[in-house]
């Protein structure tokens, strides 16, 4: 049996607002992160030893699964079509799409003629990625005349994307090379220039750049500068193509400004000023703007137009209006239609209104859960949009669906080549009731034939932050646990929009603890309804998913008989107290400014998982970390778990496996993210007894 690891303890109190907090693993954080991120060989060797023994003893405890981790690796690889391609996306003579090689990591970008022919690839990224131990694509843009493709690669997994143009005609990058970006790129009409997001020192996309093709980075323009850091700035091309679109916002606010791709000199135009608590995104029609928004609190979002020439608040005009609890997703923006993404209850589906009559129709289906997402297109004059339907039992399918005819042609679907049978499995959802009565739908995948007798094993699913929604959607991978006989839940608790805007209100900041107590509640009516029983729920989740692991570790270990916490935001105090952190001022609206305001530093401090760790019985414990992560610091997990080790009475073990060479998403490579899978996977089988 592996010794696990002691981290030295080395006390670093400080105190805020009066209250003093203990912090004896704060050395864990190198002093200089931030090169860290950019030069993984520059860590501290005393954390660097402390990590690899970490790695070390949780490869020895969980070395009994190495042959069911190769099992899961080759059932999961079984299930990829490994000569994988996408549907092309029509685009003027062209239509641009990729594909995968068998036996390839990662994509080859290229397109074939519009009306049939051959792929012709421009990058090759199993080729791109042979000179690094990390490689992954941030974006890839074709210029308006088709003779260029701008693209972009992370060497590190620390999210600093490089851009380079690559030449359609002779297969090889100019000698234009853009450093330390967000990674896409907005073309300008005349296919000689484009704009991009540089990210600073601090890793914060703050300022907009137009780059002129033949001309050194240093000569770049710099177009728009945001002053504030607890803003960050993305760019976006308009449906028409007739602006680039820069955004900027935290998570209450945002505020957006147009600037003319036909006009390489012109200046951003605001659409409206930034007002605190409003929300608004925009795209053009012609001389006639098109605004998501909750402005006039309006909760769940709703649009309204405005004219090109003045596009100020006063002159929005109301389209499709509020209705508390549909919340408006997303739009898409054609030359005669509008198309909106809309979800209620946990339930999504697509409205499509033709803008010269008023008519609306819907794109629904009918399974007890399902995921539904547009997918936006390169043209704007079509009648064809595009969208993506799945749910637990269903791989997706791709369909094209004619506005007009209201006629859908299925595109895709996909395929599983180790083979599939959606009628060997059965979804459906429970309503779980929460401590103050809110009712928390439960997604549920499980073999039919199931008999619901309190015995089998669940994986139980949940993030509830930033009101990203967690869809009933397929995954191949978590078939390798059902087909074991687990049940796989989703918990759509609070902190997330599955049940419109306020489901997400009701879950941040000075009320965060019902994302905790929502996802036990889920738990507890897993138990009830006979899905499970205690001690045989394994709990899962990922970056501020992660944290709700830690949280419920803390709040409701007896539910438990292993937790997986992926990349866990778990240092919740700390690092909204460093404002020098890449993510940390942005996200005080989220979290609340534990250095300005004494209440937000109590409630913090009174949930956050590393503060709350207790000498208590914790179950089994899996911790995974990146040591180039911008967004969740590798120090987080690897302080919680040492802590944990040092303070639980009973129960565990704990583990930490920390990612030596990649960032927030693991490892690079459609393959290599497998290993990682199947060691969550493993984990969840031997805490349950099943390994």
């Amino acid at each position: 049996m592996s010794t696990p690891p002691v981290a030295a303890k080395r006390p670093a109190p400080f105190t805020r607002h009066g209250i003093t907090v203990a912090d004896d693993y704060a050395w864990l954080k190198d002093a200089r992160w931030q090169e860290v991120l950019r030069d993984p060989s520059v860590l501290a060797p005393d954390i660097r030893a402390y990590l690899e023994a970490e790695n070390a003893h949780t490869e020895a405890l969980l070395g009994p699964t190495a042959a069911l981790q190769k099992t899961l690796v080759a059932e999961m690889r079984g299930r990829i079509k490994e000569d994988d391609s996408g549907v092309p996306m029509p685009d003027g003579p062209f239509a641009y799409t990729w594909k995968y090689r068998q036996g390839g990591q990662h994509e080859l970008a290229g397109r074939l003629p519009r009306e049939g022919g051959d792929f012709q690839m421009i990058l090759d990224g199993d080729a791109l990625a042979k000179a690094s131990d990390y490689f992954k694509f941030g974006g890839t843009r074709h210029s308006p005349d088709h003779r260029l493709e701008a693209w972009s690669a992370d060497l590190r997994g620390s999210e600093y994307f490089t851009i380079r143009v690559r030449a359609w005609a002779t297969g090889q990058d100019l000698a234009d090379t853009i450093e330390r970006t967000g990674g896409n790129v907005v073309w300008g009409a005349d296919s000689t220039f484009f704009f991009y997001v540089e990210r600073d020192d601090n890793h914060r996309p703050l300022k907009v750049f137009r780059h002129r093709l033949g001309t050194p980075q240093t000569d770049d323009v710099l177009v728009y500068e945001e002053k504030d850091s607890g803003w960050f700035v993305s760019i976006g091309e308009s449906a028409s193509g007739r602006f680039c679109v820069i955004s900027g916002g935290d998570h209450d606010t945002s505020e957006q400004r147009l600037v003319d791709l036909s006009d390489a000199a012109a200046a951003p135009r605001l659409v409206a000023p930034r007002e605190k608590g409003v929300r608004y995104s925009v795209d053009d029609r012609g001389e006639e703007l098109f605004i998501l928004t909750n402005e006039g609190g309006a909760v769940d979002f709703r649009i309204a137009t405005a004219p090109l020439a003045t596009p100020d608040r006063a002159h929005w005009r109301e389209l499709i209006p509020h209705r508390p609890g549909v919340y408006l997703i997303n739009t898409q923006l054609y030359a005669n239609h509008l198309v909106r993404l809309e979800r209620a209850n946990a339930l999504p589906s697509i409205v499509i209104r033709d803008l010269r009559t008023g008519a609306e129709h819907t794109i629904a289906f009918d399974e007890a859960a399902y995921s539904l997402d547009s997918i936006s297109g390169f043209e704007f004059d079509t009648t064809t949009t595009r969208f993506a339907y799945s749910s637990m039992t269903t791989p997706t399918e791709i369909y094209d669906y004619d506005m007009e005819s209201r006629q859908r042609s299925l595109r895709k679907r996909q395929e599983i080549p180790s083979g599939h049978d959606p009628a060997a499995y059965v979804t459906t959802r429970i309503l779980a009731k929460s401590h103050d009565g809110a009712e928390v739908p439960v997604s549920i995948l499980h073999r039919r034939g199931f008999v619901a007798d309190g015995t089998a094993p669940l994986l139980l699913y949940g993030y509830g932050s930033y009101g990203m929604s967690m869809p009933a959607s397929f995954s191949a991978n978590r078939l390798s646990l059902v087909d074991r006989g687990f049940v796989y839940a989703i918990a759509h608790i609070r902190g997330g929009a599955d049940k419109g805007w306020n489901w997400y209100l009701d879950g941040k900041r000075e009320k965060k603890t019902n994302t905790f107590d929502d996802f036990a509640a889920a738990g507890r009516a897993l138990i009830d309804a006979r899905y499970t029983s205690a001690k045989r729920i394994v709990g899962h989740g990922g970056s501020a998913g992660g944290m709700l692991m830690g949280a419920v570790a803390n709040r409701a270990p007896e539910l438990f008989a292993g937790i997986v916490a992926e990349v866990p935001f778990v240092d919740v105090l700390n690092t909204m107290l460093d404002d020098t952190l890449p993510l940390t001022p942005p996200e005080w609206p989220e979290w609340g400014n534990p250095i300005a305001d004494a209440e937000a530093f109590r409630y913090i401090l009174s949930y956050s998982p590393y503060d709350n760790v207790a000498p208590k019985n914790y179950p089994k414990i899996l911790a995974m970390g990146g040591l180039t992560d911008p967004r969740v610091t590798y120090w987080e997990p690897a302080k919680w778990i040492a802590r944990l080790r040092a303070t639980m009475t009973s129960g565990g073990p704990v583990l930490l496996r920390t990612n030596m060479g990649a960032g927030h998403g693991g490892s690079s490579g459609r393959f290599n993210r497998l290993d990682e899978v199947a060691i969550a996977y493993a984990f969840a089988l031997w805490a349950v007894g099943l390994a």
